[in-house]
């Protein structure tokens, strides 16, 4: 358990600028994370392992990308008592992102808005940050590591591919899984690559590409789309069938090479109206996120059939909410707003509650 309460640290954090807050929370994560300090925030794991894209999770309790795009601070989360972190995204090249202020709570909605634009340190910097991590130097790692990628602001819709087999070039050898971002809503076009004719020109080369690198690496690893909450029905349809095409085999059966997490932020005010900075660009995580992503959640398990690998996120706030997850059809969750809101505690009582569920 630990040893500080989030409450009384919540309430220093939540005086301060929420982007300020945040760069002062990763620090100090990266300062700690090799030494005693941790047990301010370290959990045990609950143990509670599962098979998916077959790989074994020790639970299904994730962190997801976003809140360390640059890969600082892998050991801190982990220390939390995840089953699996994912970090970035990543793109090719450095870019400092939006112009700022771009980060706003809406702490009556227990949500956030973001227009951060996958600001981060670029590719080189991220491999050599995962490549410190004492989860990749360890022969037995304790939890498993997703890598998220994406396309560079300045590279035209037309040349996103590009970007994309860049950065699965670099991160294949450090992953356990990666996980290609086409959902952010603040990069200009990206979630266009959700459509038909592009997604399958996109996953066609990357792919292609996978295959060249399990050769070479002698591993094929799991590689999972993550897409909007802010999609129609039939366009849920048409990812689930071009996923269908790419992650099963000729008898329908899953190949494990891929899997879905859905979903990203939404563009969505309703819920969030007459608020404080609702009417902010960018995208809307945290509570109001919940009911749309598990409706997704629900349409690509009908879709997909049972076995098809699927994480959800989106608007875990409590344990109930995680569980309300994996009822909708997700085979493991992941928590980002609701680790700024209720803190470490809510990553160990979420997976004591979706191991309970299975009993």
């Amino acid at each position: 358990m630990s040893l500080v309460p989030y409450a009384l640290a919540r309430r220093v954090l939540f005086n301060l600028d929420p982007e300020v807050a945040h760069d002062i929370t990763m620090a100090g994560l990266a300062a700690s994370q090799g030494n005693p300090l941790k047990l301010a925030y370290c959990n045990s794991r609950v143990d509670d392992p599962v098979t998916i894209a077959g790989l074994k999770f020790p639970n299904r309790v994730g962190m997801a990308a976003g809140l360390d795009k640059n890969a600082r601070c892998i050991d801190g989360l982990g220390a939390m008592g995840f089953g699996f972190v994912e970090v970035g995204t990543v793109t090719p090249l450095a870019q400092p992102g939006n112009p700022k202020p771009r980060m706003f709570r809406l702490p009556e909605a227990n949500a956030l808005i973001n227009r951060l634009g996958f600001n981060n340190h670029g590719l080189d910097a991220f491999i050599a940050n995962v490549q410190r991590s004492a989860l990749r130097q360890s022969k037995n790692p304790s939890l498993l590591l997703g890598l998220n990628i994406g396309k560079n602001a300045a590279t035209p819709i037309e040349k996103a591919t590009d970007d994309y087999l860049v950065c699965l070039d670099g991160v294949y050898p450090h992953a356990d899984y990666i996980t290609v971002n086409i959902s952010s809503p603040n990069t200009k076009n990206l979630r266009s690559l959700q459509s038909d004719e592009a997604l399958d020109a996109l996953l066609g080369a990357i792919a292609e590409r996978r295959e060249q690198l399990a050769q070479k690496h002698g591993q094929r690893k799991p590689v999972f789309l993550k897409i909007a909450p802010d999609l129609e029905a039939d366009q849920v349809a048409v990812i689930a069938a071009t996923l269908k095409r790419y992650g099963t085999d000729s008898s329908g059966k899953v190949n494990n090479a891929w899997g879905v997490i859905g979903t990203n932020t939404t563009l969505s005010r309703e819920a969030v109206k007459g608020m404080p900075h609702c009417d902010e660009a960018g995208g809307l995580s945290g509570a109001p996120v919940l009911e749309k992503s598990n409706a997704v959640i629900g349409q690509l398990r009908a879709a997909l059939g049972k076995d098809f690998p699927i994480i959800g996120v989106g608007g875990i706030m409590s344990a109930a909410d995680a569980v309300s997850k994996i009822k909708a059809g997700a085979d493991a969750v992941q928590i980002y707003t609701g680790l700024i809101y209720s803190g470490p505690q809510l990553v160990k009582d979420a997976a004591v509650a979706i191991k309970n569920l299975k009993k």
